[in-house]
């Protein structure tokens, strides 16, 4: 029988720096999906990536003093590597560099060009860099992103258009109609009102920097991050020159976003598809955020979590789960170390690693390692067993709407019952007596047949937990499979051996003093300089700030920390000498934009005239210049 085919994705992530824990949440549960639909029986595609594009790794790159390329190769390699230390289980991996993507890109870009959906006009209106997103007037708040809430830069330059407008109508009609394209309720409200309020032509191609894919048109332009970022989902499956596998899996059954990207996969991807009269995915779902005390998670912000030194401390399951018990998905939740320590103390090591712990132990004890048949069934024997055997359904209905810290409740619900059945039955008590030999038999085939059905059920979870226990219960031949959970009877004769505790008990008290003992020290509060006395706006007028085109720069032959530029005003070069040569190599400089003060009087600086100053700000390290992606020559108010 041919199994029915289930496409997951995740985001692609952007590679600016290294991955936090909140990026570790959506991928553990796409991989945990991808886990139990193969287990259920399903062809199962599981893709991830990264998103390495835009004006924000190119600045990131440079100030790294590197090329994007081999920036974002090193972050990659660490993805890659944090991924498998994970053990996340997906089936493909896309770059957005790599050339079966670009191609592909390109091919979709002609064939949106071609029905009419694209077509050339000019940007002007703000734009946030590390979001890599545009926004009008009215959605950029007091000048921030609202997004992020950063500051945004006003953008003017020529651009390709996308006609999201046209579908506008169809949108709406898919909100309204299909209620479960996109989850939770909260987001779909959030979209549909959006667009109710009037879409407009999205920016799909920028001129002011090169790092992307060209525009197959007009090379002087590249394809903007949302149009490249979004096509993976199918460029990956091969679309459109090798269709195969396109055929096979698309439409996807499930995009799994963080919800600060639900917009542009609930609108602009659904659109982008419909342009190019392709099937929707089934499913868009928008998780919520792992919050710290302070506010969201964020690289930016320098807040976050390093999972790594989480997983080579407690073991990859036991962070795994946490994640996936301790928030519900689509809500907000709140990291702190003694939520995460407690969580594993109860439900790890005193439910799930005692249950292993007791039962082999008796096993071992009682019967020299063997698991024995079955005896006589009483009133709490069938309990237990109607318990063990109804779980796996309820599990089914919760991973069905991506509940997953409700599956590993009703998961948890038979754990604790078989512990509770542990102390009503008291097997210590039936071994002092001959005479309750096959009560005890069947008290301890009945422990290891629940605990058998249990490693079953917390493979998708938590596989290496899962397969540590089949291999104490003798089970290691056998992989598991879901069908197993609906049989009970089935051990007997295989040979128990009792491993290391799979999760010791933990003195919480102790492992936060030491979690905040390994916490990376906070720097020094930096001094800084007093504000000068006030001034009159007549005063601050008198300045005149222009924007400046580095054209050239050279280390001045007689002052070590001097550079001298050759700066673009519109149709005015000046000399400027400025004493960054401790923070810049001169090459790094050409091609820069920089903010200049054009009316200050000229000044020799040993032999050489400077015509200006170069504004720059000190990080404490060194000098960083202010930049803007205004025309040279504009003023800057």
């Amino acid at each position: 029988m041919e199994k029915k085919q289930y496409y997951i994705t995740t985001p692609i992530y952007y590679p600016s720096s290294n991955l936090h824990i909140g990026h570790t949440y959506c991928t553990v549960m796409a991989d945990a999906m991808a886990r139990f639909k193969r287990l259920t029986g399903y062809d199962v595609m599981f893709l991830t990536g990264t998103d390495e594009h835009g004006q924000k790794i190119q600045k990131v790159a440079t100030e790294h003093g590197t090329t994007p390329q081999a920036y974002v190769d090193g972050v990659v390699a660490g993805i890659k590597e944090l991924w498998k230390t994970m053990e996340i289980s997906y089936d493909d991996f896309i770059r957005t560099t790599e050339e079966r993507h670009v191609k592909r890109v390109q091919e979709l870009f002609r064939k949106m060009y071609e029905k009419g959906d694209i077509y050339k006009g000019e940007y002007e209106g703000w734009y946030c860099t590390p979001c890599e997103a545009f926004w009008t007037e009215t959605q950029a708040v007091d000048g921030k992103c609202p997004d992020c809430g950063r500051p945004v830069e006003k953008a003017k330059e020529e651009a390709y258009f996308f006609r999201l407008s046209n579908y506008q109508d169809r949108l709406i009609e898919l909100f309204e109609t299909n209620p479960e394209f996109l989850q939770p309720e909260s987001r779909r409200n959030e979209m549909l009102s959006f667009a109710r309020q009037g879409l407009e032509d999205l920016c799909i191609s920028r001129s002011s920097f090169d790092w992307g894919i060209p525009v197959p048109l007009d090379e002087k332009h590249v394809i903007y991050v949302w149009l490249d970022a979004l096509s993976n989902y199918i460029t990956a499956l091969g679309y459109p020159d090798e269709p195969e596998k396109y055929n096979h899996y698309w439409p996807a059954d499930v995009h799994l976003v963080g919800k600060e990207i639900v917009r542009f996969h609930s609108i602009i991807w659904p659109a982008m598809l419909m342009s190019l009269d392709l099937p929707l995915p089934k499913k868009v779902l928008g998780h919520g955020w792992i919050l710290l005390e302070g506010g969201k998670m964020s690289k930016s912000r320098g807040n976050i979590v390093d999972p790594v030194k989480l997983i080579e401390r407690y073991g990859v399951d036991a962070l795994k789960y946490f994640l996936l018990r301790e928030y519900t998905f689509g809500q907000d939740g709140l990291f702190t170390n003694e939520v995460m320590l407690t969580r594993m103390n109860s439900d790890l090591a005193n439910d799930l690693g005692n249950l292993v712990s007791r039962t082999t132990s008796m096993i071992e004890k009682y019967n020299g390692g063997i698991v024995p048949a079955a005896g006589k069934e009483e009133g709490t024997d069938s309990e237990l067993k109607q318990l063990a055997l109804g779980t796996a359904a309820k599990v089914e209905a919760h991973m069905d709407k991506f509940s997953f810290s409700l599956a590993l409740e009703e998961i948890w619900t038979l754990i604790r019952r078989t512990n509770k059945y542990i102390d009503e039955t008291s097997p210590w008590l039936l071994a002092k007596d001959e005479a309750n030999k096959e009560r005890l038999n069947t008290v301890l085939h009945n422990l290891a047949e629940s605990l058998r059905i249990v490693s079953v059920l917390i493979q998708p979870f938590m596989h290496s937990t899962s397969t540590e226990i089949r291999k104490q219960l003798g089970l290691w031949f056998a992989d598991p499979e879901w069908a197993d959970t609906q049989e009970f009877d089935v051990m007997e004769g295989e040979q128990v051996k009792k491993g290391n505790a799979i999760f010791p008990r933990m003195d919480i008290e102790k492992e936060l003093a030491e979690l905040e003992a390994m916490k990376e020290p906070e720097a020094p509060q930096r001094e800084y300089p007093p504000i000068k006395d006030l001034i009159d706006y007549e005063d601050f007028a008198k300045l005149d700030f222009r924007v400046g085109l580095v054209q050239s720069c050279e280390k001045h032959p007689k002052a070590d920390k001097l550079l001298v530029f050759q700066i673009k005003m519109g149709n005015e070069v000046r000399q400027i000498l400025s004493g960054v040569a401790d923070c810049y190599k001169p090459e790094d400089l050409i091609g820069k934009k920089v903010i200049v003060v054009a009316n200050l009087k000229p000044r020799m600086l040993r032999g050489l005239e400077s015509k200006g100053m170069l504004l720059f700000a000190d990080n404490g390290e060194r000098f960083e210049y202010l930049t803007t992606s205004a025309p040279d020559g504009e003023i800057v108010s």
